[in-house]
């Protein structure tokens, strides 16, 4: 007999009960989906980094390393694998413009390379190139084909054996300025030890990667200690692909822990509040079932089972709706799929959310149970009474003289907002957080689009970069300065503490390159002192006019900076002019210059390595960009179910408790397009009241998210005033249309039927 109840009563109130499913459907959906992204991200890069040998350090030296010191490396106490290592941006000749990082590892075991198809790599090889698979599709480069790779006016030519992947280059970009990976022009490729040696005539190796669990501290006095003298020793932190890596997965766990958990909450609440107005609607059939001779303990299983089959299927249509969140992020054609060249993406279901999915099935489930536990404590007479309204005092304004300077409808309204508390305050939680959603989402939008306007439009102010051959002449370099009218740049290596980062020297005479302060306006360098990226300066504790020292790798010598200002950057460096460096006497070289001229008009010199255009990562970018703006669309969306399922829910219920009173207004001579009025006039209070708290809440929820997420790009927050503009009209339309809807159900009160059994 329950059991047909069952289906009866949920085809009875079927809107109610779909709306809280897809409530739980959708809390659960975004929270999952969320939380497995920076899961998956994290167990996928890490299995890759294993697989690959992924090198926990790095030992660098211009002067390069030989088997020797390779042998010292691996008898030093705690280092598990070891191998000499190279990398280098090449030229590919039959490719104009084009250019791969060119790498040799001696031990595949350590930074090796993953075949995706062809031959296995081969260390002997003196003709065999295993090429990135994904620069290799997107050059139409296949299995077999020749290439010659140009370094130096040195040639490595070989035919393509094999497709490959690698940890080293998972996040195959030419340096850190540039923010996303352009396949077009770039890619990567290994080479043997054998073919390196044979071309170049010697086993010049400048670097010696290590596979160690020591500490860097530790590590590097060992080092140290083994060399005689202080190396040059980065941590896998300090390379762009684990560090890289690791940021998207703290990004993502920040992500996962605001707006999805604001998702599930609403969500939790609701199902509260419309449990507790669907069993007090349901008070007389309780005194029924009591009457009848059931006991409270099957009654309680009964209207629990509502409960339960609500959370059971929003459960599953959330996990399901989660792993296809998480899939549109990961999957190859996706966000984290574009920026990263991972051989595969295995979707992860986290523990906590497991976790999370069994609670919020309980707890469902006990909220049915509560919320009919209550009624039962009486007599079958008293749970026979129908659902009364409660009785209130009246409110301090009532007893104003302002009270009577309200109509009608305002008075009702005013009376039923403070008879119903919980209903109101739920309604406004839903109004609020579908407001704070849609500004989050956009103003991330806005904050995204204002930081790239600032960076590819204002701080580069260039059409090309062009990177100099390391045995460029000077002669040659200040030639192309002049022909091509640029500024140039040069990088060097220095120690700063424990951290190792990049003093750049910029010559910006022609206003090819700007710098971006705290407030993003353009900084006037000046040539007494040092420009840090804000972060750096948070890490070391430094302010304008604070001096701190720098070590050149590869030198002895130590110089003393004096911070001049802060800019916003996208790598942590330092920033001077040339005058300061050499008043310091810093040594440097020019490595790059930055024209107005574009790629295709920039002819081919011997002094000239590679040519990036400042259009191409612009387009790759917005790849990125419009991958992004599907999760902001999705976002919206969500926020305006998440609103309509809530207000259409919670307006129910409001027109269910004032069922008895509509109808009295009916016999008094009140019309239903007035009665609607009424309806609809409260809950825009409500939505204006909402709108109100939700803006703020909104743009602090932000700007929170900003600086947690961006603090690699030192983003600022930027939100146009068309954010405020659609989310305002947004979520004033949601309440609308929904207002709409419950208000049209006045027609259907039934004034004889209302008012029977009224006391």
């Amino acid at each position: 007999m329950l059991f047909k109840k069952l289906w009866r009563t949920m085809g009875l109130y079927k809107a109610q009960f779909i709306s809280m499913i897809i409530m739980i459907a959708l809390g659960i959906g975004v929270f999952i989906g969320f939380n497995m992204e920076w899961v998956s991200i994290e167990e996928n890069t890490n299995s890759f980094f294993e697989e690959t040998g992924f090198a926990d350090y790095r030992i660098v030296s211009e002067t390069g390393f030989d088997k020797d010191d390779l042998k010292k490396v691996e008898k030093l106490d705690g280092i598990d694998k070891a191998s000499r290592y190279m990398t280098v941006n090449a030229e590919v000749k039959q490719r104009e413009g084009d250019s791969v990082a060119l790498t040799v590892t001696e031990n595949q075991d350590v930074s090796g390379c993953l075949l995706i198809s062809g031959q296995a790599y081969d260390a002997h090889s003196k003709n065999g190139i295993w090429l990135s698979d994904k620069y290799a599709a997107v050059n139409e480069i296949q299995l077999n084909d020749e290439l010659t790779l140009v370094y130096k006016n040195l040639e490595f030519k070989g035919k393509v054996l094999g497709l490959v992947k690698s940890g080293e280059h998972m996040i195959c970009v030419r340096d850190e300025t540039q923010l996303m990976p352009d396949y077009t022009t770039f890619g990567f490729a290994y080479i043997s030890p054998a073919m390196y040696e044979d071309v170049v005539g010697t086993d010049f190796y400048p670097q010696i990667n290590v596979i160690s669990d020591l500490g860097k501290k530790e590590f590097s006095e060992r080092v140290d200690k083994a060399f005689g003298e202080t190396m040059m020793v980065l941590t896998k932190d300090e390379t762009i692909s684990y560090a890289e890596a690791q940021g998207e997965a703290e990004e993502g766990k920040t992500m996962g822990s605001v707006l999805p958990v604001l998702f599930l909450l609403i969500a939790v609440l609701t199902m509260v509040t419309t449990m507790h107005r669907l069993t007090a609607k349901e008070k007389t059939q309780i005194g029924t079932l009591k009457a009848l001779g059931f006991k409270d303990k099957r009654i309680l299983r009964h209207y629990s089972s509502y409960a339960l089959m609500i959370a059971l299927i929003g459960s599953a249509l959330g996990l399901g709706l989660g792993y296809g969140i998480a899939w549109m992020v990961m999957n190859p054609d996706g966000m984290m799929g574009t920026y990263m060249d991972m051989p595969r993406w295995n979707l992860s279901l986290p523990w906590f959310c497991v976790a999370i999915l069994i609670a919020i099935i309980v707890v469902l489930t006990l909220i049915g149970f509560l919320s009919v536990r209550k009624m039962l404590w009486g007599t079958a007479a008293d749970a026979l009474r129908p659902y009364t309204p409660k009785k209130m005092k009246r409110m301090l304004i009532e007893r104003t003289g302002l009270w009577n300077k309200f109509g009608f409808g305002t008075q009702w309204n005013l009376r039923d907002i403070m008879r119903h508390k919980s209903r109101t305050l739920m309604s406004l939680i839903g109004i609020v957080g579908c407001m704070l959603i849609i500004v989050c989402a956009m103003g991330m939008q806005d904050t995204m689009d204002a930081y790239l306007d600032l960076y590819y439009d204002g701080a580069t102010n260039y059409a090309s970069r062009i990177y100099l051959a390391e045995d460029a002449t000077m002669a040659q370099r200040e030639a192309l300065t002049e022909k091509y009218k640029g500024d140039w740049s040069a990088s060097v290596s220095v120690q700063m503490g424990e951290k190792a980062i990049s003093l750049d020297i910029y010559d910006v005479e022609n206003d090819k390159v700007r710098f971006l302060d705290e407030d993003t306006n353009y900084i006037d360098l000046k040539d007494d002192g040092a420009y840090l990226c804000m972060r750096m300066a948070d890490e070391f504790g430094l302010k304008v006019g604070d001096e701190f020292t720098i070590s050149p790798y590869g030198s002895d010598d130590t110089y003393t900076l004096k911070v001049a200002g802060f800019d916003r950057s996208v790598s942590e460096n330092i920033v001077i002019l040339p005058e300061y460096a050499d008043e310091l006497g810093i040594p440097y070289t020019m490595d790059s210059i930055y024209t107005d001229t574009e790629k295709a008009d920039i002819a081919a010199d011997d002094a000239i390595q590679t040519v990036q255009s400042k259009q191409a990562i612009i387009d790759s970018f917005d790849t990125f960009i419009d991958l992004m703006n599907m999760m902001i669309v999705i976002l919206i969306v969500a926020a305006i179910v998440l609103g309509v399922v809530v207000l259409y829910n919670l307006g129910v219920m409001s027109y269910t408790e004032r069922y008895r009173e509509m109808a009295t207004l009916k016999v008094v001579g009140f019309k239903d397009k007035k009665i609607g009025r009424l309806l609809i006039a409260q809950n825009m209070w409500t939505t204006l009241v909402g709108i109100l708290l939700g803006l703020p809440a909104g743009i602090y929820t932000l700007n929170y998210m900003i600086n947690a997420l961006a603090t690699e790009y030192e983003m600022k927050m930027v939100v146009g005033p068309m954010t405020y503009c659609i989310s305002i009209v947004l979520t004033f339309g949601v309440s609308l249309v929904v207002s709409l809807m419950v208000a049209r159900k006045s027609k259907k009160v039934d004034m004889v039927e209302a008012l029977k059994g009224a006391e």
